[in-house]
């Protein structure tokens, strides 16, 4: 895939784009249009990485910006005390359907235990 063909990298390059809900020089956040949660937001990176198998060191910024953004959004959603997870799907076998890494923020209701 290459990044024309990528939906998030369309999203990315657009500044005017209206589904962001928060957008900065490295990130931007969007709902998920097939909620698992009632709060379900994707936070995803503006450079292309297929999945963390393409993260090396030059992106451990990015990585931790991405965490930085999740606990900001879920506060604006007012979910901090209640609670949230975050995933990151890796790969197909995972449930990844987009090919540029991003991290999901799920909350707004009890979450079943995952292990």
């Amino acid at each position: 895939m290459t990044t024309r063909e990528c939906v998030f990298c369309n999203m990315a390059r657009d500044p005017v784009h209206p589904s962001p809900i928060y957008r900065d020089d490295r990130v931007f956040v969007v709902r998920d249009i097939r909620p698992k949660a009632p709060v379900h937001l994707l936070i995803i990176p503006n450079m292309h990485l297929a999945s963390l198998a393409y993260v090396g060191p030059g992106q451990v910024p990015i990585m931790g910006h991405l965490f930085e953004v999740a606990e900001e959004m879920a506060r604006r959603e007012g979910v901090t005390l209640s609670g949230y997870r975050l995933a990151l799907n890796q790969g197909q076998d995972s449930g990844q359907e987009i090919e540029h890494l991003h991290l999901h923020l799920l909350a707004g209701r009890k979450l079943r235990a995952m292990g």
